[in-house]
């Protein structure tokens, strides 16, 4: 898979490179069941119209750049996790555009002539609410329009659990009341966040989302192995501890796996 970061000072030499591609769009921060069915969808066009699969997200978060960072939105996963699993799922082109101030203020119109037309793709598949352009005016109504009728568009509607649509915003408020038991449901697997434990404590790595304070069965992994464990994440100070012994064949890089929340945890545990 090819990863190419994007933005207004190289867009023309990717212009001159590019190839036909259907590409799927959205931000897709934590690859949930709703934004695997869009990258599907967009697999399965792409094998269709014999072309390259392409991806394309913004960096930073839209909503951070809009708000003037006065909105910091807490991401699910890095650009490492997110790449990997877009190669697993047969993707050919991650672009990563830069979401500054300037590529906010595009026209939908141009968007769609700088972004898509200009970087070859022949159909574009996106959840239902995707916006594009200035204020978010552009949607996939228009967007064949937006194209000069070059580019065919698939709309997938919202994927739902429950009756509630599977968002990155609805596993972000889980993980912050500390439901982690439900995400499966609707990442497809448990929560996973990449840390250090150097033998005395935790640094969780940046780009992930801690759940809220209290305590959880997790299971600590790395290439050496794996333990089944329980883990408190306090309110201030250290921010998750565990709390039995840790092999040692788990220090330096590992794995948090979130299984579920156990309840009952003595308030002074959480503040001390």
């Amino acid at each position: 898979m090819e990863i190419i970061h994007l933005n207004h000072s190289n867009l023309a030499e990717w212009q001159g490179k590019a190839r036909p591609n259907v590409m799927a769009l959205g931000c897709f921060d934590g690859l949930h069941h709703g934004h695997c069915k869009v990258i599907d969808t967009a697999y399965q066009k792409a094998k269709e119209k014999q072309a390259g699969l392409a991806v394309m997200s913004f960096f930073p978060h839209p909503r951070t750049v809009i708000s003037g960072g006065k909105m910091q939105v807490q991401y699910l996963m890095p650009l490492a996790d997110k790449q990997e699993k877009l190669r697993k799922m047969g993707v050919d082109t991650f672009y990563i555009v830069e979401f500054d101030q300037e590529f906010a203020a595009l026209p939908p119109k141009e968007f769609v002539g700088q972004y898509l037309n200009g970087l070859g793709v022949v159909h574009a598949v996106a959840g239902f609410d995707f916006s594009y352009g200035s204020r978010g005016a552009g949607n996939l109504d228009r967007l064949k329009q937006d194209s000069d009728g070059q580019i065919d568009v698939t709309k997938v509607e919202k994927v739902e659990w429950r009756g509630e649509k599977i968002s990155s915003t609805c596993i972000r408020e889980r993980l912050l009341s500390g439901k982690v038991e439900e995400l499966p449901d609707l990442l497809g697997q448990f929560y996973e966040t990449q840390c250090k434990w150097n033998e005395e404590g935790f640094t969780l790595s940046p780009y992930y989302t801690l759940p809220a304070p209290g305590r959880y069965a997790v299971i600590l992994k790395n290439r050496s192995g794996s333990v089944k464990t329980e883990v408190i994440v306090m309110h201030k100070g250290v921010d998750i501890y565990c709390t039995g012994k840790i092999p040692s064949f788990l220090k330096g890089k590992i794995s948090i796996i979130w299984q579920r929340q156990i309840q009952g945890v003595p308030k002074k545990q959480l503040i001390s």
